[in-house]
C-alpha cells in the first residue's frame, strides 16, 4: 500500500519549504523503482538539479540546508544520500580547492556533474605510489557508481590524509556487486579501484591533513542528521497512512506510539537545525560546534531506531511483506543510521560539553 501526501513529514514550524512539493512527490514516487533497478537514480538527482538545489554547499542557510535534506530524506534516503555526499564535496572544494577549481563547479555542476566523498578504504588502501606518479587500492562504500560523476577520495591515511578530485565515470574500474547490504540498494554503492591511476588524472585539494580540520570535518555530521531525522519522519508518515487506510489509526495504543517517536523526532529536527547554522556561527568555537553536530547526529540516530521499532510494532506481519513500503524505507533506514566510530563520536562530545567548566550550555549558552 503506498501513502497518500504526507501529513506528519511535513515540516511543522515552517512554511517555506526549501524543495518544492512537486518535486518531493516526484523523489517519493520514484523510490520503489529505483531499489529495484528499474529506474536510475540519476534521475531523481536531474529533479534536484532542476530545482536549483546541486548549487547548496549548506553555507548560505544552513538551516534551510538542513530542513531541505530532511524533506529529501523523508521522500526518498536514497537520493539524500547522493545528495549529501554531493553538498559535503562541494564544501570541500570551496574551503580547500584552487581558484581553477571553485571557478569551474557551476559550469560543471550544470553539464551533469554530481560529487561525491569517498572515504572508505578497501583492503589495499589508496595510496601514493612512492614513484609519485600514480595511485594504489581501492575504495569501498563508495556511494552512486554511474551517478558520482567526481569523487573527492581520501589519499594515504592518517593526519597527513589528502584530497584528491578524480572523475570516476570508468566502469571497468567499479563493482557494485560488492555492496550486499539489506538497505540503501538503490545508491548503487560499492567498490572502486584507482589503481595504477596516473596522477596527472587527479586534482589535489587542500594540503595534507586539510580533511580532518575542524570545524568542518566531524563538525559537518549535521548533515547525516538532517538526512536520519527526515528518514524517520518519512517512516512515520508512511505507516500513519497506512493505518488510516485500514481504519486502525483510531486505537489509542497506536497513535501514543507513534506520537511519542515523532515528538522525538521534531526535537531532532529543531538540534539539528541548530548544529547547522553553528557550523558557520563565528562566535561559537570548534569545539562547540563540533560536539552539537555529533549530538544531532547520535539523538537522531536514537530516534530512527525507535520509529523503525514503532512502526513495526504498529504495522505488524505485514510491514515485513515483500513488496512492502515501511519495509523499505526501514531497511534503508537502518543501514543509513550505521555510521562507524558511533562510540568514539560520544566520548568526543562528551569531552567537549562536560570536560570544562560552564560548557554544557555549548552552541545554546
Amino acid at each position: 500500500m503506498t501513502a497518500s501526501s504526507p501529513h506528519i513529514a511535513s515540516l511543522p514550524t515552517k512554511s517555506d519549504q526549501p524543495v518544492p512539493a512537486d518535486i518531493v512527490d516526484a523523489l517519493r514516487a520514484a523510490a520503489v523503482d529505483e531499489e529495484r533497478g528499474n529506474r536510475a537514480i540519476g534521475r531523481s538527482i536531474d529533479l534536484l538539479r532542476q530545482a536549483d538545489l546541486l548549487a547548496d554547499d549548506g553555507t548560505s542557510d544552513p538551516a534551510r540546508t538542513a530542513r531541505a535534506l530532511m524533506q529529501v530524506g523523508a521522500a526518498n534516503l536514497s537520493v539524500g544520500r547522493l545528495w549529501e555526499g554531493h553538498v559535503n564535496a562541494l564544501r570541500l572544494l570551496r574551503l580547500y580547492g584552487s581558484t581553477g577549481v571553485t571557478s569551474s563547479l557551476t559550469r560543471l555542476i550544470a553539464d551533469g556533474a554530481l560529487f561525491g566523498v569517498w572515504g572508505a578504504d578497501g583492503a589495499v588502501p589508496v595510496t601514493l605510489e612512492a614513484s609519485g606518479k600514480r595511485l594504489t587500492g581501492s575504495k569501498n562504500f563508495a556511494s552512486g557508481l554511474g551517478t558520482v560523476t567526481h569523487a573527492l577520495v581520501t589519499v594515504n591515511s592518517g593526519p597527513e590524509v589528502r584530497l584528491a578530485l578524480i572523475e570516476v565515470t570508468d566502469t571497468a574500474r567499479a563493482d557494485p556487486l560488492t555492496w550486499d547490504m539489506q538497505g540503501m540498494r538503490a545508491t548503487v554503492s560499492g567498490a572502486y579501484n584507482f589503481a595504477d591511476l596516473q596522477v596527472d588524472k587527479i586534482e589535489w585539494i587542500g594540503g595534507p591533513g586539510d580533511y580532518l580540520k575542524e570545524p568542518h570535518f566531524v563538525g559537518g555530521v549535521w548533515r547525516i542528521a538532517a538526512l536520519q531525522a527526515g528518514a524517520a519522519l518519512g517512516l512515520l508518515d508512511m505507516a500513519a497512512a497506512q493505518l488510516r487506510a485500514a481504519g486502525r489509526m483510531g486505537a489509542e495504543a497506536q497513535s501514543a506510539r507513534l506520537m511519542d517517536v515523532l515528538m522525538q523526532s521534531w526535537a531532532g529536527m529543531a538540534l539539528t537545525e541548530r548544529a547547522a547554522d553553528a557550523a558557520v556561527d563565528r562566535l561559537s568555537t570548534p569545539d562547540d560546534i563540533v560536539a552539537t553536530a555529533i549530538s544531532a547526529r547520535l539523538f537522531t540516530e536514537i530516534v530512527g531506531l525507535k520509529a523503525i521499532r514503532a512502526v513495526e510494532q504498529s504495522i505488524g506481519l505485514r510491514h515485513f511483506e515483500v513488496g512492502s513500503e515501511t519495509g523499505r524505507m526501514a531497511r534503508d533506514l537502518a543501514v543509513y543510521l550505521r555510521q562507524a566510530a558511533r562510540d568514539a563520536l560520544l566520548q568526543r562530545a562528551a569531552q567537549a560539553a562536560l570536560g570544562h567548566e560552564g560548557h554544557v550550555w555549548g552552541v545554546f549558552g
